[in-house]
């Protein structure tokens, strides 16, 4: 069960349809996700695709902006959205040591599709580390699973927890993964649509909170991975990361996408996360909002100039909040959508519905209850 599903309510935003990123028109997401048993070289990963415009990102370009909170993790593609602010390719999500493989597959795939018609593309790759349930250093992702998850992207209900690359994830301790989550703006603010998808491997047990609610300071008993009396690996509370990206059809100039990504550190940081150094932040944001962005001409004659709309500055803060609020509620919905997992000599456990409501009901919490 979602959120929402439990009763419980996060912030006073309202999602779209399907509560996802995929609410923002013409967003598909698709998954790849690899289990395999075979003693320490078991692996639990996967690829994920977050697909910005139906067909070539290269032909119908999208502005965009990034963020890092914290930078113990890694991405590709991110200089160019910094110095042009444009999104020409799909994102992906997968893990640590997959990033290379994931984002060779994406430059052959442009290549394939485009019949060598382009000089260069930069995929967007993000990353967070599934070692403890993974074995990262063997690297098992390939260029077919990439391409599988491309074929696999989707409009609508978007799978989550255990899947694409949060198939080896941690999150505060329990089983997290794949999230999803969006808010809609009333007419008044611009009646504009912002999802989120997050990739949660990040924070610890005792700082989480749900709803605003502090559950993480009663769910001490519960078993941790990182707290194993059986030695072997166990690495340390927090440690991990945390892939976002929020869409929107809100018409945002680069430099307003990257406002927005920014936003993401408020909904983290309300789970009781954003603090630990072993956690790699890493934030994109983007809008389909302006539909006529050309694609580059390279030395081929083009148009000198696009007309484009934008958000007026102070119209932007609604979209901050739905901005906080989405990625709040997609990592809830990553944690609940999750199930248990051991492999490796190592143990996680999901937060589960039921221990999830337990823990907010000692704390205060009751359904018709608002946010602290």
């Amino acid at each position: 069960m979602r959120t929402r599903e439990l009763g419980i309510r996060i912030g006073r935003g309202t999602p779209g349809r399907f509560n996802a990123i995929t609410d923002v028109a013409g967003v598909r997401v698709g998954h790849h996700t690899l289990n395999v048993e075979a003693g320490e070289a078991s692996t639990h990963t996967g690829v994920t695709i977050i697909e910005p415009r139906a067909g070539s990102a290269r032909m119908a370009p999208c502005f965009a902006g990034c963020h890092i909170l914290n930078g113990n993790g890694d991405a590709t593609g991110l200089e160019w959205i910094r110095e042009a602010g444009l999104l020409t390719t799909p994102i992906a999500y997968t893990n640590t040591h997959s990033v290379g493989v994931v984002r060779d597959a994406l430059v052959a795939a442009e290549r394939n599709e485009t019949n060598g018609d382009v000089y260069w593309c930069m995929p967007v790759v993000l990353e967070t580390y599934d070692g403890l349930l993974n074995d990262v250093w063997g690297q098992h992702v390939t260029a077919d699973h990439v391409q599988r998850a491309r074929a696999e992207a989707r409009t609508g209900e978007v799978r989550e927890g255990n899947v694409g690359g949060g198939t080896g994830m941690i999150c505060h301790e329990f089983k997290g993964g794949i999230g999803t989550a969006s808010r809609v703006l009333k007419p008044a603010e611009g009646g504009w649509t912002v999802g989120a998808l997050v990739q949660a491997n990040y924070g610890r047990r005792d700082a989480l909170r749900v709803a605003g609610y502090p559950v993480g300071e009663v769910l001490g008993e519960v078993h941790s991975p990182f707290r194993q009396t059986e030695g072997g690996r166990t690495g340390e509370p927090g440690m991990g990361s945390i892939a976002v990206t929020l869409a929107t059809d809100a018409p945002l100039l680069p430099h307003q996408c990257t406002r927005l990504a920014q936003r993401a550190s408020v909904g983290i940081a309300r789970m009781g996360g954003g603090t630990e150094d072993s956690s790699g932040d890493i934030f994109v944001a983007f809008s389909v909002g302006n539909s006529n962005l050309p694609a580059a001409s390279y030395g081929r004659v083009g148009k000198p100039t696009t007309a484009v709309e934008m958000v007026n500055n102070d119209h932007m803060s609604a979209l901050f909040s739905a901005a906080a609020e989405a990625v709040e509620e997609a990592i809830v919905n990553a944690l609940l959508a999750a199930t248990d997992m051991s492999t490796r000599g190592a143990r996680v456990e999901a937060i589960g519905s039921e221990r999830l409501l337990s823990a907010l009901r000692k704390v205060g919490w009751r359904p018709d209850s608002q946010n602290r």
